[in-house]
C-alpha cells in the first residue's frame, strides 16, 4: 500500500509504499481510508510540537478520518496515539473510537468537518455548564474551528454569539453563519457582558483583550467563563492578577486530557448527523495523498483532506 511518512520534524511527510497494517490488539481492524483531513493537530502532533505527541519517529500522520471497514460500513475513526496514522490507503482502527456514519454521506466534507467541530462541540456540551440563552464570545472565529464555534453555539441555543478576529473581510461572512455582532479584538468592551468565552487564539492577543472586556462588564459579579481551547498566538498568555481578583472569571481549557476519550466519543454521532445533515457549513477541498508533500504547509481557507 501507499502512505505518507514523515521521517524528520523539519520536513513534510514522502508519499510512498509501505508494508501492509496489521492488525494486532484485541477487536483492532484493518480499515480503508477514504479521506483523513490536514488538521492543525495532524500538524502539531506530527511535528511534536503538541502536548499529546509521542514524538516518535517514522510515524504516518493522521488523526482522524473517514475509513470503510471490513463489512463495507463508513465509519468516522479517531486515533489513539499510533505510529500509523490516517495518511494511508489503510490503517488499523479501534472500533470502539469509532462512529458508523449514515447511508449517502459524503466522506470529505464528514472528514473535513469532525474535527474542528468537536472542539467547540465538546468544550460546550462536556467541558462547562453551558445552556440555552447564554451569551458567548468566539476568540479567533475566522479560522477553521472558530468558524465551527459561532454555528455550534447557535445550535446549542446561544442567545449571542460574538464573532472576533483581525481579518475584517473575513468577519463580514460570519453573520451569515449565525453571529449576531464582529469585532475585532480591539473591540473586547463591545463583548464585556457574555457569559463564555471560547478562545482559540490565547497568547498576547487574548490577554490583551481579557481586561477590557472585564472592565466593561455591567456586573463584574456574574460569571464568566474562559475556555482556553487553541493556542495559534502562543502556548502562554500573561493573564493579569487583577483579571482574577475583580471579576467571578474563571478560566478553563478543553482538550485531549481535560475531557476523557470516553466523552469524546460519546459525541462522534450526534456530531457527525449534524455535519451529514447539512446543519454546519464545511469549507473543503479534496487532495490525493500522493500531493501530500506539497499540501502539507500551504495556507489555505479550505481544509485539506487526504483521498487515495
Amino acid at each position: 500500500m501507499h502512505a505518507a511518512v514523515l521521517t524528520s520534524f523539519d520536513a513534510p511527510p514522502v508519499y510512498g509504499e509501505q508494508p501492509e497494517p496489521v492488525a494486532e490488539g484485541r477487536g483492532e481492524m484493518v480499515v480503508e481510508v477514504l479521506a483523513a483531513a490536514l488538521h492543525l493537530l495532524t500538524r502539531a502532533k506530527a511535528t511534536g510540537a503538541h502536548y499529546s505527541s509521542t514524538s516518535a519517529l517514522p510515524l504516518v500522520p493522521g488523526v482522524d478520518g473517514v475509513v470503510r471497514d471490513e463489512a463495507g460500513k463508513l465509519r468516522y475513526a479517531v486515533l489513539d496515539d499510533t505510529a500509523l496514522g490516517t495518511f494511508a490507503d489503510r490503517t488499523v482502527i479501534d472500533p470502539r473510537r469509532s462512529v458508523v456514519l449514515p447511508d449517502g454521506v459524503d466522506p470529505v466534507q464528514i472528514a473535513a468537518a469532525m474535527n474542528p467541530a468537536m472542539s467547540s462541540w465538546v468544550a460546550l456540551r462536556r467541558r462547562i455548564e453551558f445552556s440555552a440563552g447564554q451569551r458567548v464570545l468566539v476568540l479567533g472565529a475566522t479560522g477553521n474551528a472558530g468558524r465551527m464555534a459561532v454555528q455550534i453555539a447557535k445550535r446549542f441555543g446561544a442567545a449571542q454569539v460574538i464573532a472576533a478576529g483581525r481579518d475584517a473581510g473575513r468577519l463580514a461572512a460570519l453573520p451569515a453563519l449565525g453571529a449576531d455582532e464582529t469585532i475585532t479584538f480591539d473591540q473586547a468592551e463591545r463583548a464585556a457582558d457574555v457569559d463564555v468565552v471560547l478562545d482559540y487564539v490565547w497568547g498576547e492577543p487574548s490577554a490583551r483583550t481579557m481586561v477590557p472586556l472585564l472592565t466593561a462588564r455591567a456586573d463584574r459579579g456574574a460569571p464568566l467563563t474562559w475556555v482556553q481551547i487553541g493556542s495559534v498566538a502562543g502556548p502562554t498568555a500573561p493573564v493579569p492578577s487583577v483579571a482574577l481578583r475583580s471579576s467571578r472569571l474563571q478560566i478553563v481549557g478543553s482538550g485531549i486530557g481535560s475531557v476523557p476519550a470516553r466523552e469524546f466519543v460519546e459525541e462522534l454521532p450526534m456530531l457527525a448527523e449534524a455535519v451529514a445533515e447539512g446543519a454546519l457549513e464545511v469549507r473543503a477541498r479534496a487532495v490525493p495523498l500522493s500531493r501530500v508533500a506539497e499540501a502539507w504547509g500551504a495556507q489555505s481557507d479550505d481544509r485539506v483532506v487526504f483521498v487515495p
